[in-house]
């Protein structure tokens, strides 16, 4: 058409050089060339053809004006953004709750926290296939814990499915189980328990496992009728804990520990230090205070700080070396039940046909129960690590005397079994052949050397 338009206008001007040329006057005669006419026409023409191809949408996008289309939906589904790029369709759906990344040949159906995993596929009818992919709900997968509150054993013959040989152990037993009670404890821990579970229930590295879950058979509050003596007795597994230190009696530990961030040198039984070796945690503490100095971590400058003044000021068991068992801090803060024990408290810890003098050594978590020293798990199962416990089922009874504790000090083994077998005889002592179980000095011996 341009061309057309071209060529004519030089037939004209080749018939016609100067049409409107009088008297050396210009104007416009009814004979003369259309100039404004043809402009107009090839400019619209032109503008017509540009707008048909992609040039618009380029020149659109490099002034950042791209056009934005959102596509109806369903009042409960998202709205996705809908870009053009060069007739490439790009659609950007904010999704709430972020998509769940699965690496590359992940098995759900296998954790190692020890729960079942079944599932199933249901399906209903629907819309068009281009309707449902973008309505939300139309294609998910649903995670429903089911757990089973268990109930606390309560009888006789219920405790000795764990241990056969209880009876023999503490031949009054029978007696102090007739007359016991379900701690309201019991109740509590699962409770938090399941609080626990809901709060994780996304994260499958921080769930309970199922060992730990059913971790305690019973929680028994026990009164003898004639001593009066109370007894709070539980029946769990046996898990590891490895912390605690004393410059007094151990002034030298391995470097992997004094550098750990992990290792907790502190236990809730502790007394004043008596001698002038520093703890040795504290070279590790100073290093992770610089370092938190260095990064402007307040809070952490902070609590660092009071913990290394708390290593100068006192010393705690160790738990390689010291055998303890560690209660629940919430049954711990307790301070209206008679039944609740103290830090300091004696207990008896009873597998097998052994029987531990021990006492509460440290508050653990308030959703587990059943956890002791590395020297009291180590008595029970030489194999034990801090990383490997001693015993896998539910037979370990311990019976905790509570408000026993006396003056918090350097722990004394042999005292420690002396009141113990006090407390027994108050609620039917030993049966025959029964003794409680000497614990042995194992202390490193400290050098005299300076």
């Amino acid at each position: 058409m341009v061309v057309y338009l071209l060529m004519r206008f030089k037939t004209i001007m080749a018939l016609n050089p100067t049409p409107y040329k009088i008297d050396g006057v210009k104007r416009r005669t009814p004979n003369s060339f259309p100039w404004v006419t043809v402009f107009f026409a090839v400019s619209a023409l032109v503008l017509g053809i540009t707008i048909l191809t992609p040039i618009p949408e380029k020149i659109r996008r490099r002034l950042g004006l791209e056009r934005k289309v959102t596509p109806p939906s369903r009042k409960d589904a998202p709205n996705p953004d809908v870009i053009y790029k060069d007739r490439v369709v790009e659609k950007k759906i904010l999704v709430r709750p972020q998509y769940y990344e699965v690496k590359k040949g992940t098995d759900v159906s296998k954790t190692s926290r020890g729960f079942d995993y079944k599932y199933e596929i249901q399906e209903k009818a629907g819309r068009s296939a281009s309707s449902e992919r973008e309505t939300d709900g139309t294609y998910e997968a649903s995670l429903t814990f089911s757990i089973v509150r268990p109930e606390a054993a309560r009888r006789l013959d219920e405790l000795i499915k764990q241990n056969p040989d209880l009876p023999q152990i503490l031949p009054g037993l029978e007696n102090l189980v007739e007359k016991s009670r379900v701690s309201p404890f019991f109740k509590n821990l699962y409770d938090n328990k399941k609080s626990r579970l809901k709060l994780y229930a996304n994260r499958f590295d921080r769930v309970l496992t199922k060992r730990n879950y059913f971790d305690c058979e019973t929680m028994l509050e026990m009164e003898h009728s004639q001593s009066k003596r109370k007894v709070f007795l539980f029946q769990t597994d046996m898990d590891v804990v490895s912390d605690g230190s004393d410059g007094d009696r151990v002034p030298r530990m391995p470097d992997k520990i004094v550098n750990s961030a992990n290792y907790q040198p502190f236990t809730s039984y502790g007394w004043k230090k008596t001698g002038e070796v520093e703890n040795p945690m504290i070279t590790g503490w100073n290093k992770m205070l610089a370092e938190a100095k260095a990064k402007g971590n307040s809070s952490e400058v902070k609590r660092l700080s009071a913990g290394i003044a708390d290593l100068r000021r006192r010393s705690f068991l160790i738990a390689e070396y010291d055998p303890f068992v560690v209660i629940p801090v919430f049954i711990l803060q307790d301070r209206e039940s008679a039944w609740a024990p103290n830090v300091g408290d004696y207990v008896a810890v009873i597998h097998g046909k052994k029987v531990y003098p021990a006492i509460v050594g440290d508050g653990g978590p308030n959703f587990k129960i059943g956890e002791a020293s590395l020297r009291m798990a180590k008595a029970l199962n030489p194999k034990s690590t801090p990383y490997t416990a001693p015993v896998s089922g539910l037979g370990v009874t311990y019976i905790v005397f509570p408000r026993t504790s006396g003056t918090w000090k350097v722990p004394d083994y042999s005292s420690w079994k002396t009141e113990c077998a006090k407390l027994i005889d108050e609620i039917g002592g030993l049966g025959e052949g029964y003794e409680l179980h000497e614990w042995s000095n194992t202390l490193p011996k400290i050098s005299k050397e300076k």
